[in-house]
């Protein structure tokens, strides 16, 4: 990991430049520079995001190059054990688009019109990429692209002497432009996933492809409406609006960029680290326990929300701002009527003022044993944070109709697997699960609906006790924990803070 201090952050005329040169006397085709872009798009996907739990992406693709990575990405991803859906309105039917396209087709991965898209896109996806517009030019809208005008390249043509002459000819005549449709749409999509995650709902993460959307490609966001991406990766070299990013993970994509280049451009790149085609810039985020607004002040005397759940949440949105991997996923121990307890990690679905949602197999071995004891307790640990919440109570099922909506909620893919797992039963071999799952995906092949299985739902766990602990620095723990009463027929919490604790051992959590 590099200091952003000391790395090169370019203009858009040397971005430019750049570009002439690899293309000109350095003989790289675009052909090839996509290549190079999207395999590290892919390769930054692969350091942070795992496909065992972000497996279902969708790669948005302008018309021109940036769309051209975001294609390359997509087949990348797939090869990775993603399962990628691209939305490419504007296709460009030109080489190497085309072939691009071709191949993605013969992979099977599904191209989805902008009408079939949900509107709130982390409802059917976890990841979202952003490869519609490349650069951003001068002008009060922003959202001046090559991408936009990449078409124009063929009406020049005739004018240009070469390919080059003709791509920075495209450049040239661009002027002030607006998204148009459907962009304006799929970016203001983009744009309220920003929203979700700020009021802790479990929302997709954006990953933009050089330039986020609509913004300047020197001045960043300067009409406040573009993408807050989770994750940018730049690509050769960074360019200047990727100082304005505040998103937890910015990679480099540049490994091939040649020595004449660097040389003549002054620039301080990062160095690869093994064979890796991306390079993270700058550190993950560090949080300052002890400035955490609404969380505890600078002396013993803590500062909670009167509402556990309250304050879960905004511990929560502490975890996803620092980027935090998998926060909502959690430990759920049981005991049965054997009295030996058991734990596992489940993932969080849903959290309101009736408790914590979950959704399993209703003839697991943690089913059983909620039927036979009904209490349980949850366990999140957030690591960069150095924060631990534990929550105790009572659990039940949710009702068939929120299961019902949970279920058909989900992508085609993943209400396949409850219905072919039969959980903590015998199995002669993982082959039987993939032969399961092919023929059941057979049997559905024309889209109808998929049944949720009987043996499938939720479970809410209705809190009765809180715990918060928040590591120090200084070795001096701070913990807080409520406790719920009736009183009046109404379910009053009650807040103990407790002494300050001195760690000496792991155990003092």
């Amino acid at each position: 990991m590099e200091s952003t201090e000391e790395i090169s952050y370019v203009s858009q005329q040397e971005a430019i430049e750049i570009d002439q040169m690899l293309m000109g006397p350095l003989g790289f085709t675009v052909d090839q520079l996509m290549e190079l872009a999207g395999m590290s798009v892919a390769s930054a996907i692969g350091e942070v995001y795992s496909p065992s739990e972000y497996t279902r992406v969708l790669v948005i693709c302008g018309p021109g190059n940036n769309g051209g990575d975001g294609l390359v990405a997509a087949r990348h991803l797939h090869h990775f054990g993603y399962k990628p859906s691209i939305c490419y309105p504007k296709r460009n039917t030109e080489p190497p688009f085309a072939g691009l396209v071709t191949q993605l087709e013969s992979l099977s991965v599904p191209f989805l019109p902008v009408e079939d898209l949900p509107v709130q896109l982390s409802s059917d996806f976890k990841i979202i990429v952003d490869a519609i517009f490349g650069f951003s030019f001068h002008g009060n809208t922003s959202f001046l692209s090559f991408c936009l005008t990449f078409p124009l390249v063929f009406l020049f043509a005739e004018k240009a002497k070469t390919a080059i002459e003709c791509y920075i000819t495209s450049i040239a005549v661009c002027q002030t432009w607006n998204p148009r449709p459907p962009f304006d749409s799929l970016i203001r999509r983009m744009v309220s996933i920003k929203t979700q995650q700020c009021t802790h709902e479990i929302a997709a993460v954006v990953i933009s492809v050089d330039i986020p959307s609509g913004w300047h490609v020197e001045e960043g966001d300067i009409c406040g409406e573009g993408i807050e991406p989770d994750m940018l990766v730049s690509l050769t070299a960074p360019k200047l609006c990727a100082k304005m990013f505040c998103g937890p993970h910015h990679f480099l994509g540049g490994r091939f960029v040649p020595r004449s280049i660097i040389d003549k451009f002054k620039l301080k790149l990062p160095s690869y680290p093994s064979t890796s085609m991306c390079v993270r810039i700058g550190n993950l985020p560090e949080t300052n326990l002890s400035a955490q607004k609404g969380i505890f002040t600078a002396s013993v005397n803590l500062e909670v929300e009167e509402n556990p759940i309250d304050q879960f949440q905004k511990w929560l949105g502490d975890a996803l701002e620092a980027g935090v991997k998998e926060p909502h996923y959690m430990v759920l121990s049981t005991v049965g009527k054997d009295a030996k307890p058991s734990s596992r990690m489940v993932s969080l679905e849903g959290v309101n003022k009736d408790g914590f949602v979950w959704h399993t197999n209703y003839r697991s071995r943690k089913a059983r044993e909620i039927s036979e004891n009904p209490h349980a307790s949850l366990l999140f640990y957030w690591g960069p944070i150095k924060c631990q919440v534990r929550v105790e109570g009572f659990v039940e099922q949710v009702s068939d109709e929120e299961s019902e909506q949970y279920f058909s909620s989900l992508p085609r893919d993943i209400q396949i697997r409850p219905t072919v797992s039969k959980q903590s039963t015998l199995i002669h071999g993982r082959e039987v699960l993939h032969q399961q799952y092919k023929e059941f995906e057979e049997k559905y092949h024309d889209r109808t609906s998929i049944p949720r299985p009987k043996h499938w739902g939720g479970y809410r766990l209705i809190p009765e006790f809180f715990e918060f602990w928040q590591g120090e620095e200084s070795q001096v723990h701070l913990k807080f924990r409520y406790y719920a009463e009736e009183i009046d027929g109404r379910r009053v919490w009650t807040i103990h803070r407790l002494v300050p604790q001195l760690a000496e051992s792991a155990s003092s959590l």
